[in-house]
């Protein structure tokens, strides 16, 4: 049981994502709080959708910070975590606003936290359509296949029942120490727009961070969209999404940045950036249809050396 009361504030993104916004914060207001002080803060980056409107009449208590519409994720979650700062808590919660709470997730995110307190938590992320299914859990690094590697094949029955030890915390649903983000600072928005949190827990590992994966804190997201459709494109356009479009999944400065700066080292990275392409050109690409068919172990017995009590 959480002895002390814990000053928490909730971090979220939004633009024009109304009615995902809304389930958002009804799951919050059905959570599990005790000994639980919650501040929540939207940040709505030009929402033309009401966004604000609605939040302000349905939960009136929450904190709406404005944007301009050019903030992305990176800029629109550090904007969030520097207001969160002000109220000097002990942790800040940065979420995607299409995230759905177990009532026992963000207690249950405290409670390991506090057991673990040089530690950075991120919640089991379930899939909302197939709510067994896990996504976006433990990306392991590996040079010679192109970077991190995504589990496909996970669920809440494969993976370790206490929390484990990850290399990296995909930014769906992470608990951060504000002592960890006085620490080491915010997401770096000029080299990721849209991606920060593939370079931030890395660092935050770096700078002596433990990343914990708490199994018990379980939250339903909303899986990104296939991205498909790349050949089919003019050229014109190919040529922009690859060279020009720092926020799109086809950027090439992205990924550039990716592995070099969420990589074990630059020497590794810059290696696992270009093997990616090769394997890309040879039908073996750990991203594609050929990643998705791999065999793997359950997570349970992969990371068993990782597990803390």
């Amino acid at each position: 049981m959480i002895m002390s009361e814990s000053k928490v504030v909730v971090v979220t993104p939004v633009h024009n994502r109304r009615d995902e916004t809304l389930m958002c914060l009804r799951s919050l207001s059905r959570c599990k709080l005790d000994n639980i002080n919650l501040h929540v803060i939207i940040v709505d980056d030009g929402s033309t959708d009401g966004t604000s409107d609605f939040v302000n009449k349905e939960f009136p208590e929450v904190e709406i910070l404005k944007g301009d519409g050019n903030l992305w994720y990176t800029a629109g979650t550090n904007r969030g975590m520097e207001r969160a700062l002000f109220y000097e808590p002990d942790h800040i919660l940065a979420v995607n606003n299409d995230s759905i709470f177990d009532e026992n997730c963000i207690f249950n995110l405290v409670e390991c936290a506090k057991k673990h307190p040089r530690s950075i938590i991120g919640a089991l992320l379930l899939d909302r359509e197939t709510p067994h299914k896990v996504f976006q859990i433990a990306p392991h690094w590996e040079t010679w296949s192109g970077g991190y590697r995504h589990w496909r094949q996970q669920t809440v029955w494969t993976v370790p029942q206490l929390p484990f030890q990850v290399e990296l915390i995909v930014g769906n649903c992470v608990l951060y120490p504000a002592k960890a983000v006085r620490q080491a600072g915010l997401m770096d928005e000029k080299k990721f727009p849209q991606y920060g949190d593939a370079e931030y827990t890395p660092r935050l590992r770096r700078a002596g961070w433990s990343l914990l994966v708490e199994p018990k804190a379980r939250v339903f997201c909303k899986p990104n969209d296939p991205v498909t459709g790349f050949r089919n494109k003019a050229l014109t356009r190919q040529f922009s999404e690859l060279f020009l479009q720092d926020t799109g999944p086809y950027s090439l400065k992205r990924r550039f940045n990716a592995c070099i700066y969420g990589g074990p080292s630059k020497l590794h990275g810059l290696i696992a950036f270009n093997v990616f392409f090769i394997r890309k050109l040879l039908g073996k690409n750990i991203e594609g249809t050929w990643g998705m068919s791999q065999r793997e172990k359950p997570l349970s017995e992969t990371l068993a050396g990782s597990v803390h009590k």
